[in-house]
């Protein structure tokens, strides 16, 4: 049975290790996992291809190019316009990285009306033959101002175009300027690696990012400036850019991919998005919508928040968030939720000692310490300052602010967590405390045993599906010559720690629960099994899960399981 598995111990746990290091990489490490490196190619790129006929519908299907993908508004546009297209195969490979050649030709199919403003000498670049598939291009892109050569008279057409180079190329061809309008040109207001952006690009980021044209994925606040550029972001580029000419429409405001558009005045960045979005503040974006100030805090204000983040919330003494949340405490929720929120946008270098009326009417009292460049509000501290949104601007700050009328040990406490003392409801499928319900795939590494699949390396599928706000079932299965399937329950707890990637924070959300162990031979067993493990969310579409589980058998079976889920 599953011969298929039977192979050396060692050799399968180097396998599922390089899986789940090869489906876990991209995500984790800050750099941009999208950009991946090709070989580069001297073959025609589609781009260059004879396109097909405009259509005024999305008549262009591109195979790996899903409905929920997060460039799609950008990549569909433009394949129907004839600025892309596809290879032979139907698929558009968003992930692929540009050469500098390939650059050129999007260049030249997106502006082909840019009035040249100087020429290319006599034979041209060195390394670009007369016949070469993008000569015209490279050619057209220099003369127009978008791209230049490097010393030597080379070209290097195959070279991966960096992030930043595009960005600067796009600016230059298309001569923007600087804004007059007093949106800030400080890029570590919008970019937590503002500092590796190059000193010969940073005017021209400073203009891109005031004219909205940059596009990041999957962190907005992530410039990864010096990084490859993939297919899928040069079209969001690309499509941005023609927006700011006024050749297209902006994406409709309602579509996700707002969100990793970077600028103080574009649509999709107002105060509740940007919480939306962050790892950090998934509490106070549950608890605006609980109360409904989300409505408010999306209207065009302007208002600061100072926003608690996750572990600011998970220090409230304990059951605290969860009796907030009840229909009864709701004016509590509002009156603290309100006392965050200031009318007006003001910034840290506006804010001065002294107190500071909030929209619940009583003042905060924010104190500022100039040697060490450190403001608080109240007891606590700002940790990140200037965050800037459409509407405002938020603080986020590592405690709770709680207004001097509200009472929070003496909140309503219904008997059983429910309005009508009845158990709380279950919703399967449900978010809870520890993140949201996910399903996934892995692999699993026996640590010790041999009676189960669970006590040798192999491949797992697992889920984690929510019950209550602190209860999920996670049923999972782990293939082998004795298959054997785990279904415990388990008690998740919100998060405890944090850890940081780069220049990445990701919360950690522990679990630990009980179930049974059910091996899947010709004479059925059950067994008691025990689990204990982590979820750390990676955005809001993936989940990563590291759990120990074990199962108590005719012998003991421990495996440690790890992998990648995705969110529903």
């Amino acid at each position: 049975m599953f011969s298929f598995f039977r192979w050396p111990s060692a050799r399968v746990t180097l396998v599922v290790l390089g899986m789940t290091a090869a489906t876990i990489t991209p995500i984790v490490i800050s750099t941009p996992a999208l950009s991946q490196n090709t070989v580069p190619s001297t073959t025609p790129s589609p781009e260059t291809q004879s396109p097909a006929t405009p259509s005024p519908t999305s008549s262009v299907n591109l195979s790996d190019v899903s409905s929920d993908y997060w460039a799609r508004p950008f990549i569909q546009a433009l394949a129907d316009n004839n600025v892309i297209s596809g290879f032979p195969d139907g698929s558009f490979r968003p992930n692929q990285g540009v050469t500098r050649a390939e650059f050129a030709a999007l260049i030249q199919k997106a502006f082909p009306n840019q009035n040249r403003v100087r020429q290319l000498s006599a034979g041209g670049f060195s390394d670009v033959p007369a016949g070469y598939w993008a000569a015209s291009a490279i050619q057209n892109a220099y003369e127009t101002g978008f791209l230049a050569g490097y010393p030597g008279n080379v070209f290097r057409p195959n070279e991966q175009i960096q992030k930043v180079q595009a960005i600067v190329a796009v600016t230059n061809g298309l001569g923007l300027t600087a804004s007059s309008t007093g949106t800030s040109s400080d890029l570590s207001t919008y970019y937590n690696d503002a500092s590796a952006i190059p000193n010969y690009a940073v005017n021209s980021v400073t203009i891109a990012t005031q004219s909205n044209i940059v596009v990041n994925y999957p962190d907005v606040k992530q410039l990864n400036p010096q990084q490859p550029l993939t297919r899928a972001e040069a079209a969001a580029l690309l499509y941005q850019a023609l927006a700011k000419q006024g050749r297209v429409q902006p994406i409709a405001s309602n579509l996700p991919a707002t969100q990793y558009i970077v600028g103080g005045t574009q649509t999709g960045t107002d105060i509740v998005s940007l919480a939306a979005s962050s790892n950090s503040l998934t509490t106070l974006t549950s608890l605006l919508r609980t109360s409904g100030l989300a409505d408010i805090l999306q209207q065009p204000g302007p208002y600061t928040v100072f926003a608690p983040t996750d572990q600011a919330f998970a220090a409230l003494p304990a059951a605290t968030l969860q009796q907030l949340q009840q229909p009864e405490n709701r004016d509590a929720l509002i009156k603290i939720l309100s006392y965050h929120v200031v009318p007006g946008a003001v910034t840290s270098s506006q804010l001065s000692a002294g107190e500071l009326r909030t929209s619940e009417q009583s003042p905060v009292n924010i104190k500022i310490d100039s040697a060490n460049n450190q403001v608080s509000v109240n007891n606590a501290r700002v940790i990140q300052a200037d965050v800037k949104a459409s509407n405002g601007v938020i603080h986020a700050i590592n405690e709770v602010l709680v207004p001097p009328d509200v009472n929070i040990s003496q909140l309503n406490q219904p008997p059983t967590g429910t309005t009508n003392g009845a158990t709380p409801e279950v919703t399967p499928g449900r978010t809870t405390l520890g993140g949201p319900s996910y399903i996934g795939g892995g692999g699993n590494i026996g640590l010790s045993g041999d009676d189960t699949a669970l006590g040798d390396s192999n491949f797992a599928v697992f889920s984690k599906i929510g019950l209550t706000r602190n209860i999920s079932v996670r049923p999972s299965v782990i293939f082998g010559d004795d298959t054997i399937f785990l279904v415990p329950l388990t008690l998740d707890f919100t998060p405890r720690a944090t850890a940081e990637v780069g220049q990445r924070t990701f919360s950690i959300s522990p679990y630990v629960g009980a179930g049974v162990a059910i091996e899947a031979n010709l004479d059925t067993d059950f067994g008691l099994l025990l689990t204990g493990g982590v979820d750390v969310p990676l955005g809001t579409r993936f989940t990563l899960n590291g759990a120990v589980n074990a199962a108590f058998m005719d012998e003991t079976d421990v495996g440690l399981q790890l992998g990648l889920g995705y969110n529903f």
